[in-house]
């Protein structure tokens, strides 16, 4: 591809090189070659990319360099943003290996175009597997499972029936989607506990990334729904119900009980515990081991934008950290009369 095309398709202006520049691939300013794209997301790096090797630099718009080797440098207002999806459009496109001979795929099953299903694979009946989709070895697809068009289904990752996924998803290594989710009913006589009904459906819509070792619990009796563009890291587990908003970023080992929700571009970072019926308000911040109590609802309300929440229960991080001085000085005033 040429640096022209790649301008055509993300935009950004060329300020210096040929636009007839090949380009083959994205890579760190110390390690890009001659046809590589580096980036420097700051005034203060972009000297060591023009020292490099790169032989296109991405800077932000407004940024003076010298440029000794005459590279060709383009300028866009988030030159980390357009460096990434370079690296998409860049990448080598993979090439499709058909029906593995050692796949099961039931006779009713549904496969779209250039779908590719390696060894071990499981299609169950009545499964629909859309356009341009992968799924790799041993991976498991339901019965009745609906899986969208360019989708990427990991080694060993198990999707249960009544899960539909959209289209552009991605389901990494191990994932567990649509499992039962963990509700009983406990016998006040007797003690013992009887499962609640766990017959509902899940949801994932379009773009959603999903992380190794993953579970995502069915609805109970209604759904469970992860909405377009979120994001979910490795470890993470969404009880049943639960409503999580568009572009949300979920961390490793976050927990969130059953009938949660969670607004669109949240941001949940890692350790992050929910009770049930927690709501977490649209663009909060919820930093690493914070916790929301059952019940509660976390908002940006009176907040400034970007304002992180910590501690259990969740409030701003600057309270936290005067509470904690506050209970610094008691403690250090008790030791005093104590002596």
């Amino acid at each position: 591809m040429t640096l022209g095309e790649l301008l055509k398709r993300l935009g950004g202006t060329l300020v210096a090189g040929d636009p007839e520049w090949a380009v083959d691939g994205v890579n760190s300013v110390e390690r890009a070659g001659p046809f590589d794209v580096a980036f420097a997301d700051s005034p203060a790096a972009v000297p060591a990319a023009m020292r490099g090797s790169a032989g296109v630099v991405v800077v932000q718009t407004g940024v003076e360099a010298e440029n000794p080797h005459e590279k060709c440098v383009v300028a866009t207002d988030q030159p980390r943003l357009w460096f990434s999806k370079a690296s998409q459009l860049l990448r080598p496109a993979s090439t499709a290996m058909g029906i593995h001979p050692r796949a099961f795929v039931a006779p009713d099953a549904v496969l779209g175009p250039g779908t590719s299903v390696a060894a071990g694979a499981v299609i169950d009946v009545g499964a629909h597997v859309g356009l341009a989709t992968r799924v790799e070895a041993c991976a498991v697809i339901g019965k009745g499972v609906h899986v969208g068009e360019n989708c990427h289904i990991h080694p060993h990752a198990v999707i249960y029936p009544g899960t539909t996924l959209g289209d552009h998803v991605v389901v990494h290594a191990g994932a567990v989607l649509g499992a039962d989710g963990f509700g009983y009913v406990r016998d006040n006589v007797t003690g013992a506990y009887t499962q609640f009904p766990q017959q509902g459906t899940l949801v994932i819509e379009d773009d959603v990334e999903i992380g190794a070792n993953t579970t995502i619990d069915r609805g109970a009796l209604e759904e469970t729904r992860i909405r377009r563009g979120t994001k979910i890291d490795n470890l993470v587990h969404i009880g049943h119900n639960c409503d999580i908003g568009e572009d949300v970023i979920l961390v490793a080992l976050t927990g969130i009980s059953g009938s949660c929700s969670v607004g669109k571009g949240a941001v949940i970072a890692g350790q992050v515990g929910l009770g049930d019926h927690a709501h977490v308000g649209p663009g909060v911040i919820l930093g690493g081991q914070a916790g929301v109590l059952s019940g509660k609802t976390v908002t940006t309300d009176g907040l400034r934008p970007g304002t992180v929440l910590w501690g259990t229960p969740a409030r701003p991080l600057m309270h936290v950290l005067r509470e904690q001085a506050t209970l610094s000085r008691l403690a250090k005033r008790a030791r005093k009369e104590e002596k």
